[in-house]
């Protein structure tokens, strides 16, 4: 029962990591990017919309009860610590981006994330360091499951918004099985597989650390968001779509946030 709750508690944070949001100097959302592209996002039906601003307003207060307070409470630990434990998450993030740089042939890519990984569990103690920047290096975006269904020519299917799990779409939530049913090395090594070095609970630890590290990044984005949303639910809803769109393209272009900044960054703003 345990370990269900911490699930529960994991996914619910999960849900914002799939918004890109930014507010600008007078409130209103901004999309800036690099090279402006004209494509609009792709029509994607909201099957269910009427259930899924029912299920979508359940989220937003179970959010604001408990995790919300505990992203705040987060914020007071000191920055070492947070940056630290954002570069091992990072880190450990390569374990799934890794495979789908291959699946979507992106070799070069593959390569770097592979040194990155390789330098910053070692000379960087578990990825506490990023050390594998300073040869050069750099963090590369992020890849998933549902980006390379998307990369391979599959359809969203429908929009809808699950209970705990967050906005998500028909192929998101293939990608989000495939991952669990052997697709990530961490979930392997940790629940799939009965192993002397790890424990399950090391698994679902450390996804609830990465949602509250990513909540208590954005709660400024995310307070401008609701502040300043004339329907919150179709915001958060073309947000999402937009950024997967953006991810699945590789395009030139980034919905400005907190997310993937270091914890040094963000307190010098």
């Amino acid at each position: 029962m345990k370990k269900i709750l911490v699930l529960l508690l994991i996914i619910l944070i999960s849900q914002f990591k799939s918004l890109n949001v930014y507010a600008g100097s007078d409130g209103s959302l901004e999309i800036k990017n690099k090279k402006q592209s004209t494509e609009q996002i792709p029509e994607v039906k909201d099957c269910f919309e009427t259930v899924n601003r029912g299920v979508f307003a359940f989220n937003k207060g179970l959010d604001k009860i408990f995790f919300k307070p505990i992203a705040k409470g987060y914020r007071y630990l000191p920055k070492p610590i947070r940056s630290g434990t954002s570069n091992a998450l990072n880190n450990l993030s390569n374990v799934v981006t890794i495979p789908n740089n291959i699946l979507q042939g992106q070799f070069k890519y593959a390569v770097i994330n592979t040194l990155r990984f390789s330098i910053n569990s070692t000379l960087g103690i578990i990825g506490i360091f990023d050390v594998a920047s300073y040869y050069g290096l750099d963090k590369l975006e992020k890849e998933d499951y549902g980006q390379t269904l998307g990369k391979w020519g599959v359809k969203e299917g429908c929009y809808f918004v699950l209970p705990v799990l967050g906005p998500t779409t028909v192929r998101d939530s293939i990608g989000k099985l495939v991952n669990i049913s052997g697709g990530d090395a961490w979930y392997n090594v940790t629940i799939a597989n009965d192993t002397r070095y790890f424990e399950n609970s090391d698994y679902y630890y450390s996804r609830l650390t990465a949602g509250v590290d990513f909540r208590a990044k954005n709660l400024e984005a995310f307070n401008s968001l609701e502040k300043n949303s004339l329907d919150l639910y179709a915001s958060v809803r073309s947000l999402y779509l937009q950024d997967r769109k953006r991810k699945i393209l590789n395009l030139d272009e980034k919905t400005e946030t907190m997310i993937d900044d270091d914890w040094e960054e963000i307190d010098s703003q």
